[in-house]
């Protein structure tokens, strides 16, 4: 049987519209609707002044959240489909006889759409590019995400014993933002490429990569969205960092940093990566989102993880081969520029 959840209003927004399982859900199609934050409310709003407030409905004004279609569900009535599955280790599952998928932050089920819908588009993002169709395939399958609500504030992927994905808690909820989604997405990108992660410069640039494609994928969807976005796109995470960081504007990192290889490096995979994500970034701004990511991900395949130079060497002939001259001369000066090369 279906217990209803009540509809409650909270500064215009309805907080909850569907169903808390007792039973097998019934067949609900392949698309549904969620609200998520685009990519989030710092960015959307162009509100540096955004606080956590103990997960309060009340610090996030109802204009940060947004209807999207919710594609590639599995008809079960869950947030699971193609490319996502949402597994949550405590609250009530997201679940819709309707596939009408409405809350906001307070409710666990919020960050469950959320991570549903930003790896959706992700994979889809990957796919129009061409791969899994004139291109080798990746991650094209339901990857798992778990919404772990044990109080830790960080996230992680994990390709032992399964590629999964898990988002923790503390001061903002970590799949509260699209940005950290899209960022461990990138690992799970990786692990699906057979990007070996064997020296201290590998797990970098796989760094380096998560906080670059969380600002090209949240930057391709809220483009596709007519969302406005108002805060520097080259910051990373504007909402999961108003939690820990005091400088404004608010950044889990930036894409754009002046650092430069090998004497910027200290080992540290996360700051280490940044000399990598600013190439990348360079890359995006000479060549548009579409040959430069193509390019980047087609590089990636089979990296036997070397060094920052060995990678950079396979960019710049994965840039040949799909674009030419032209395009390998644009990636040699974004790596250049780092002294990667």
């Amino acid at each position: 049987m279906w217990k209803l959840l009540v509809s409650v209003t909270v500064a215009g927004f309805v907080t909850a519209v569907g169903t808390t399982a007792t039973a097998a859900a019934p067949s609900a199609g392949s698309t549904g609707t969620g609200s998520v934050f685009v990519s989030n409310p710092v960015q959307s709003l162009g509100d540096e002044s955004l606080t956590d407030q103990k997960d309060a409905d009340a610090a996030v004004p109802a204009a940060a959240y947004h209807d999207v279609t919710l594609t590639n569900l599995d008809g079960t009535g869950r947030l699971s489909g193609d490319f996502a599955t949402v597994v949550s280790e405590t609250g009530n599952p997201a679940v819709s006889a309707t596939n009408t998928f409405r809350y906001t932050r307070h409710q666990d089920e919020f960050e469950q759409v959320m991570a549903y819908y930003w790896v959706t588009e992700s994979q889809k993002y990957i796919q129009r590019l061409g791969f899994g169709s004139t291109r080798r395939a990746i991650d094209n399958v339901p990857q798992r995400v778990r919404i772990n609500q044990l109080g830790a504030d960080n996230s992680f992927a994990s390709d032992h014993p399964t590629s999964e994905i898990r988002f923790g808690k503390g001061g903002v909820d970590d799949a509260e933002d699209a940005e950290v989604i899209l960022h461990e997405y990138g690992h799970a990108i990786h692990f699906a490429q057979s990007f070996s992660f064997n020296s201290e410069e590998a797990g970098a640039i796989s760094e380096g990569f998560g906080d670059y494609w969380a600002v090209t994928v949240s930057d391709v969807v809220a483009t596709s969205l007519g969302v406005p976005e108002r805060e520097p796109l080259p910051c990373v995470a504007d909402w999961d960092s108003t939690s820990y960081t005091r400088t404004v504007p608010h950044c889990l990192r930036r894409v754009d940093t002046n650092l430069h290889y090998p004497t910027d490096l200290n080992g540290e995979v996360h700051h280490d990566g940044q000399i990598w994500s600013r190439a990348l970034w360079d890359i995006r701004q000479a060549l548009g989102n579409v040959k430069a990511d193509t390019i980047i991900l087609q590089a990636s395949f089979d990296f036997p993880g070397t060094s920052m130079t060995d990678l950079a060497n396979r960019t710049v002939a994965a840039a040949r081969s799909l674009y030419g001259t032209p395009a390998a001369k644009a990636v040699t000066t974004a790596f250049t520029d780092r002294g990667i090369l």
